[in-house]
Protein backbone atom coordinates (compact mmCIF):
# COMPACT_ATOMS: atom_id res chain seq x y z
CA UNK A 1 0.00 0.00 0.00
CA UNK A 2 1.09 3.58 -0.98
CA UNK A 3 1.61 5.84 2.20
CA UNK A 4 1.37 9.31 0.24
CA UNK A 5 -1.95 9.88 1.46
CA UNK A 6 -2.92 11.12 5.05
CA UNK A 7 -5.90 8.31 5.21
CA UNK A 8 -5.30 5.28 2.69
CA UNK A 9 -8.20 2.66 2.80
CA UNK A 10 -8.39 -0.40 0.75
CA UNK A 11 -10.93 -2.66 0.78
CA UNK A 12 -12.98 -2.26 4.24
CA UNK A 13 -15.25 -4.34 5.34
CA UNK A 14 -17.19 -4.39 8.56
CA UNK A 15 -19.55 -7.06 9.35
CA UNK A 16 -21.93 -6.95 12.57
CA UNK A 17 -23.56 -10.73 12.11
CA UNK A 18 -25.33 -11.08 8.77
CA UNK A 19 -25.44 -7.44 8.32
CA UNK A 20 -22.35 -5.71 5.75
CA UNK A 21 -22.24 -2.10 7.69
CA UNK A 22 -19.25 -1.35 5.32
CA UNK A 23 -18.48 -3.09 1.70
CA UNK A 24 -15.38 -3.04 0.64
CA UNK A 25 -14.22 0.47 0.96
CA UNK A 26 -11.42 1.86 -1.05
CA UNK A 27 -10.62 5.64 -0.36
CA UNK A 28 -7.75 8.32 -0.02
CA UNK A 29 -7.78 11.34 1.23
CA UNK A 30 -4.55 13.84 0.32
CA UNK A 31 -2.95 15.76 3.40
CA UNK A 32 -3.84 19.27 4.34
CA UNK A 33 -8.31 18.42 3.41
CA UNK A 34 -10.88 18.71 4.87
CA UNK A 35 -13.08 15.91 3.61
CA UNK A 36 -16.41 15.09 4.08
CA UNK A 37 -18.34 12.01 3.64
CA UNK A 38 -21.76 12.06 3.44
CA UNK A 39 -24.80 9.33 3.71
CA UNK A 40 -27.86 9.18 5.36
CA UNK A 41 -28.39 7.00 8.17
CA UNK A 42 -27.25 3.00 8.01
CA UNK A 43 -24.72 4.34 5.13
CA UNK A 44 -21.91 3.17 6.97
CA UNK A 45 -20.08 6.39 7.96
CA UNK A 46 -20.08 5.64 11.84
CA UNK A 47 -18.06 1.86 11.20
CA UNK A 48 -15.63 3.64 9.21
CA UNK A 49 -14.93 6.39 11.70
CA UNK A 50 -14.63 3.75 13.90
CA UNK A 51 -12.70 1.77 12.35
CA UNK A 52 -9.78 4.54 11.47
CA UNK A 53 -10.07 5.84 15.21
CA UNK A 54 -9.12 2.46 16.70
CA UNK A 55 -11.57 1.59 18.08
CA UNK A 56 -12.85 -1.18 15.75
CA UNK A 57 -11.73 -4.20 14.27
CA UNK A 58 -12.60 -4.73 10.94
CA UNK A 59 -13.75 -7.99 9.03
CA UNK A 60 -11.17 -7.26 6.93
CA UNK A 61 -9.16 -4.41 5.02
CA UNK A 62 -6.57 -2.35 5.19
CA UNK A 63 -6.24 1.44 6.68
CA UNK A 64 -3.23 3.64 6.89
CA UNK A 65 -2.91 7.10 8.83
CA UNK A 66 0.14 9.08 7.53
CA UNK A 67 1.81 5.84 7.03
CA UNK A 68 0.82 4.18 9.85
CA UNK A 69 -0.72 0.57 9.81
CA UNK A 70 -3.93 1.07 12.10
CA UNK A 71 -4.64 -2.20 12.64
CA UNK A 72 -0.80 -3.63 13.30
CA UNK A 73 0.62 -0.62 14.99
CA UNK A 74 -2.52 0.85 17.34
CA UNK A 75 -0.34 2.77 19.88
CA UNK A 76 1.44 4.72 16.93
CA UNK A 77 -1.97 5.22 15.12
CA UNK A 78 -3.50 6.48 18.17
CA UNK A 79 -1.06 8.93 18.61
CA UNK A 80 -1.59 10.89 14.89
CA UNK A 81 -5.48 10.48 15.27
CA UNK A 82 -8.15 12.93 16.78
CA UNK A 83 -11.48 11.37 17.26
CA UNK A 84 -14.94 13.13 17.76
CA UNK A 85 -17.94 10.76 18.25
CA UNK A 86 -21.45 12.53 17.71
CA UNK A 87 -22.49 13.93 21.00
CA UNK A 88 -19.82 12.06 23.29
CA UNK A 89 -20.61 12.74 26.60
CA UNK A 90 -18.71 14.77 29.42
CA UNK A 91 -18.63 14.73 33.41
CA UNK A 92 -21.10 16.80 34.73
CA UNK A 93 -19.14 17.16 38.04
CA UNK A 94 -16.05 18.91 36.62
CA UNK A 95 -15.26 22.68 35.22
CA UNK A 96 -14.50 23.23 31.44
CA UNK A 97 -10.78 23.63 32.51
CA UNK A 98 -10.41 20.37 34.61
CA UNK A 99 -11.92 17.96 31.63
CA UNK A 100 -9.47 19.83 29.63
CA UNK A 101 -6.62 19.78 31.61
CA UNK A 102 -7.61 15.88 32.57
CA UNK A 103 -7.26 14.75 28.81
CA UNK A 104 -3.86 17.30 28.10
CA UNK A 105 -2.45 15.13 31.54
CA UNK A 106 -3.33 11.77 29.56
CA UNK A 107 -1.86 12.84 26.44
CA UNK A 108 1.14 13.16 28.55
CA UNK A 109 1.44 17.02 26.97
CA UNK A 110 4.90 18.34 29.24
CA UNK A 111 4.47 20.48 31.95
CA UNK A 112 1.02 21.47 34.41
CA UNK A 113 1.80 25.32 32.68
CA UNK A 114 1.88 23.96 29.41
CA UNK A 115 -1.05 21.67 29.49
CA UNK A 116 -2.34 25.03 30.72
CA UNK A 117 -1.40 27.03 28.14
CA UNK A 118 -2.36 24.44 25.11
CA UNK A 119 -6.17 24.12 26.86
CA UNK A 120 -6.30 27.74 26.86
CA UNK A 121 -4.95 27.55 22.79
CA UNK A 122 -7.76 25.45 22.38
CA UNK A 123 -10.96 26.86 24.13
CA UNK A 124 -10.04 29.97 21.79
CA UNK A 125 -10.12 27.86 18.91
CA UNK A 126 -13.45 26.64 19.37
CA UNK A 127 -14.55 29.93 20.99
CA UNK A 128 -15.00 28.97 24.46
CA UNK A 129 -12.27 31.35 26.44
CA UNK A 130 -15.29 33.02 28.47
CA UNK A 131 -16.78 28.97 29.40
CA UNK A 132 -13.02 27.90 31.09
CA UNK A 133 -14.92 28.36 34.97
CA UNK A 134 -17.98 26.79 33.85
CA UNK A 135 -19.28 23.30 35.00
CA UNK A 136 -20.03 21.11 32.17
CA UNK A 137 -23.02 20.03 33.58
CA UNK A 138 -24.16 23.80 32.99
CA UNK A 139 -22.97 24.59 29.40
CA UNK A 140 -25.37 24.20 26.76
CA UNK A 141 -25.37 21.41 24.10
CA UNK A 142 -23.92 23.01 21.27
CA UNK A 143 -20.79 24.41 23.56
CA UNK A 144 -20.39 20.72 24.57
CA UNK A 145 -19.67 20.15 21.30
CA UNK A 146 -17.17 22.31 21.07
CA UNK A 147 -15.15 21.42 24.70
CA UNK A 148 -15.27 17.76 23.02
CA UNK A 149 -13.79 19.67 19.95
CA UNK A 150 -11.32 21.22 22.10
CA UNK A 151 -10.50 18.38 23.76
CA UNK A 152 -10.05 16.43 20.24
CA UNK A 153 -7.16 19.08 19.44
CA UNK A 154 -5.29 18.90 22.54
CA UNK A 155 -2.17 16.85 20.94
CA UNK A 156 -2.51 18.37 17.75
CA UNK A 157 -3.27 15.32 15.81
CA UNK A 158 -2.17 15.17 12.38
CA UNK A 159 -5.83 13.38 11.22
CA UNK A 160 -8.77 14.52 12.51
CA UNK A 161 -12.28 12.09 12.59
CA UNK A 162 -15.50 14.17 13.25
CA UNK A 163 -18.39 12.49 13.13
CA UNK A 164 -21.42 15.12 12.88
CA UNK A 165 -19.41 17.70 14.98
CA UNK A 166 -22.11 20.51 13.99
CA UNK A 167 -24.82 18.91 15.75
CA UNK A 168 -26.49 20.91 18.18
CA UNK A 169 -24.34 24.03 17.27
CA UNK A 170 -26.58 27.70 16.10
CA UNK A 171 -25.25 29.16 12.98
CA UNK A 172 -22.68 31.45 14.56
CA UNK A 173 -21.16 28.53 16.14
CA UNK A 174 -21.18 26.11 13.03
CA UNK A 175 -19.49 29.29 10.70
CA UNK A 176 -16.89 29.41 13.87
CA UNK A 177 -16.97 25.81 13.31
CA UNK A 178 -15.78 25.91 9.12
CA UNK A 179 -13.19 28.70 9.95
CA UNK A 180 -11.58 26.63 12.64
CA UNK A 181 -11.76 23.46 10.71
CA UNK A 182 -10.41 25.63 7.26
CA UNK A 183 -7.17 26.96 9.86
CA UNK A 184 -6.42 23.55 11.05
CA UNK A 185 -6.25 22.38 7.52
CA UNK A 186 -3.88 25.00 5.83
CA UNK A 187 -1.46 23.61 9.53
CA UNK A 188 -1.00 20.37 7.36
CA UNK A 189 -3.87 18.71 9.33
CA UNK A 190 -6.61 16.33 7.85
CA UNK A 191 -9.65 16.84 8.81
CA UNK A 192 -12.72 13.35 7.63
CA UNK A 193 -15.79 15.26 9.00
CA UNK A 194 -19.74 13.37 8.55
CA UNK A 195 -22.70 15.75 8.74
CA UNK A 196 -26.03 15.72 7.67
CA UNK A 197 -26.21 19.04 7.09
CA UNK A 198 -25.07 18.61 3.97
CA UNK A 199 -25.27 22.08 2.10
CA UNK A 200 -23.12 23.06 4.85
CA UNK A 201 -20.96 20.07 4.58
CA UNK A 202 -20.30 21.61 0.97
CA UNK A 203 -19.37 24.78 1.53
CA UNK A 204 -16.87 23.24 4.86
CA UNK A 205 -15.03 20.59 2.67
CA UNK A 206 -12.36 20.93 -0.01
CA UNK A 207 -13.74 17.24 -1.29
CA UNK A 208 -16.10 14.51 -0.22
CA UNK A 209 -17.71 11.04 -0.71
CA UNK A 210 -20.94 9.39 -0.69
CA UNK A 211 -21.39 6.28 0.57
CA UNK A 212 -24.76 4.13 0.60
CA UNK A 213 -25.41 1.18 2.51
CA UNK A 214 -21.84 0.52 3.16
CA UNK A 215 -20.40 1.26 -0.35
CA UNK A 216 -18.47 4.43 -1.72
CA UNK A 217 -20.95 5.35 -4.85
CA UNK A 218 -18.94 8.79 -5.31
CA UNK A 219 -15.67 11.13 -4.72
CA UNK A 220 -14.13 14.16 -5.77
CA UNK A 221 -15.31 17.57 -5.25
CA UNK A 222 -18.59 18.45 -5.20
CA UNK A 223 -19.05 19.04 -8.84
CA UNK A 224 -17.15 15.64 -9.37
CA UNK A 225 -19.93 13.96 -7.14
CA UNK A 226 -22.98 15.77 -8.83
CA UNK A 227 -21.63 14.14 -12.09
CA UNK A 228 -20.80 10.51 -11.03
CA UNK A 229 -24.12 10.30 -9.16
CA UNK A 230 -25.44 10.95 -12.47
CA UNK A 231 -27.29 14.31 -11.27
CA UNK A 232 -26.40 17.04 -13.60
CA UNK A 233 -29.98 18.11 -13.22
CA UNK A 234 -30.11 21.94 -12.49
CA UNK A 235 -32.84 24.68 -12.72
CA UNK A 236 -32.09 27.71 -15.21
CA UNK A 237 -33.74 30.99 -15.15
CA UNK A 238 -33.95 33.47 -18.34
CA UNK A 239 -35.07 36.86 -17.67
CA UNK A 240 -36.28 37.88 -21.16
CA UNK A 241 -36.92 41.26 -22.50
CA UNK A 242 -39.42 40.05 -25.25
CA UNK A 243 -40.70 37.20 -27.73
CA UNK A 244 -41.57 35.05 -24.53
CA UNK A 245 -44.02 32.89 -25.71
CA UNK A 246 -41.33 32.25 -29.02
CA UNK A 247 -38.60 31.48 -26.92
CA UNK A 248 -40.69 28.99 -24.84
CA UNK A 249 -41.80 27.31 -27.88
CA UNK A 250 -37.70 26.65 -29.15
CA UNK A 251 -37.07 25.84 -25.58
CA UNK A 252 -39.56 23.39 -25.61
CA UNK A 253 -37.44 21.32 -28.73
CA UNK A 254 -34.28 20.95 -26.88
CA UNK A 255 -34.33 17.20 -25.30
CA UNK A 256 -32.34 18.77 -22.17
CA UNK A 257 -35.01 21.02 -21.69
CA UNK A 258 -37.89 19.65 -19.20
CA UNK A 259 -41.10 21.26 -16.97
CA UNK A 260 -40.63 24.79 -18.92
CA UNK A 261 -43.04 27.30 -17.42
CA UNK A 262 -43.50 31.02 -18.25
CA UNK A 263 -43.56 33.45 -14.86
CA UNK A 264 -44.25 37.33 -15.56
CA UNK A 265 -40.77 38.21 -17.51
CA UNK A 266 -39.09 34.62 -16.66
CA UNK A 267 -39.11 31.89 -18.54
CA UNK A 268 -37.77 29.00 -16.18
CA UNK A 269 -37.09 25.29 -16.93
CA UNK A 270 -35.12 22.28 -15.97
CA UNK A 271 -31.98 21.47 -17.58
CA UNK A 272 -29.92 17.83 -17.67
CA UNK A 273 -26.66 17.85 -19.56
CA UNK A 274 -23.46 18.87 -19.07
CA UNK A 275 -21.70 22.13 -18.69
CA UNK A 276 -20.87 22.11 -22.43
CA UNK A 277 -24.68 21.28 -23.20
CA UNK A 278 -25.59 24.55 -21.37
CA UNK A 279 -23.14 26.62 -23.39
CA UNK A 280 -24.68 25.52 -26.36
CA UNK A 281 -28.01 25.78 -25.17
CA UNK A 282 -27.19 29.58 -24.38
CA UNK A 283 -25.32 29.68 -27.64
CA UNK A 284 -28.08 28.96 -29.73
CA UNK A 285 -30.67 31.47 -27.63
CA UNK A 286 -28.40 33.78 -28.64
CA UNK A 287 -28.07 33.25 -32.45
CA UNK A 288 -31.91 32.85 -32.64
CA UNK A 289 -31.79 36.73 -31.95
CA UNK A 290 -33.65 35.92 -28.45
CA UNK A 291 -32.45 39.18 -25.80
CA UNK A 292 -32.25 37.96 -22.58
CA UNK A 293 -31.01 40.17 -19.34
CA UNK A 294 -30.28 37.22 -17.07
CA UNK A 295 -29.17 34.02 -17.69
CA UNK A 296 -29.25 32.11 -14.10
CA UNK A 297 -28.60 27.58 -13.11
CA UNK A 298 -29.31 26.36 -9.64
CA UNK A 299 -28.23 22.87 -9.41
CA UNK A 300 -29.82 20.05 -7.32
CA UNK A 301 -28.83 20.67 -3.52
CA UNK A 302 -27.21 18.04 -2.19
CA UNK A 303 -30.02 17.32 0.28
CA UNK A 304 -32.04 16.42 -3.15
CA UNK A 305 -29.25 14.54 -4.46
CA UNK A 306 -29.24 12.25 -0.97
CA UNK A 307 -33.16 11.67 -0.77
CA UNK A 308 -32.34 10.50 -4.31
CA UNK A 309 -29.74 7.99 -3.59
CA UNK A 310 -31.37 6.67 -0.83
CA UNK A 311 -34.85 6.59 -2.16
CA UNK A 312 -33.24 4.56 -4.93
CA UNK A 313 -31.76 2.20 -2.88
CA UNK A 314 -35.04 1.94 -0.35
CA UNK A 315 -33.51 2.58 3.06
CA UNK A 316 -35.73 5.51 4.04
Amino acid sequence: MENSAAIDIRYLRVDYGNYVAVDDLTLSVPAGEVFGLVGPNGAGKTSTFRVLATLMEPTYGEVMLCGVDVLEHIESARRLVGYMPDLAPVPSDLKVWEFLEFHAAAYGLGTRGQRRDRVAECLEEVGLTGQRESWCREISRGQTQRVVLAKTLLHRPKVLILDEPASGLDPLARRDLRQALRKLAATGATVFVSSHILGELAEMCSSLCVMNRGKLLASGSADDVRAQLGRNERTITVRMLARHEEVASWLGEQGSVHDLRISGQELIFGFEGTADGQADLLEGMIQMGFRMSAFEEKHSSFEDILVQVAETNRIL
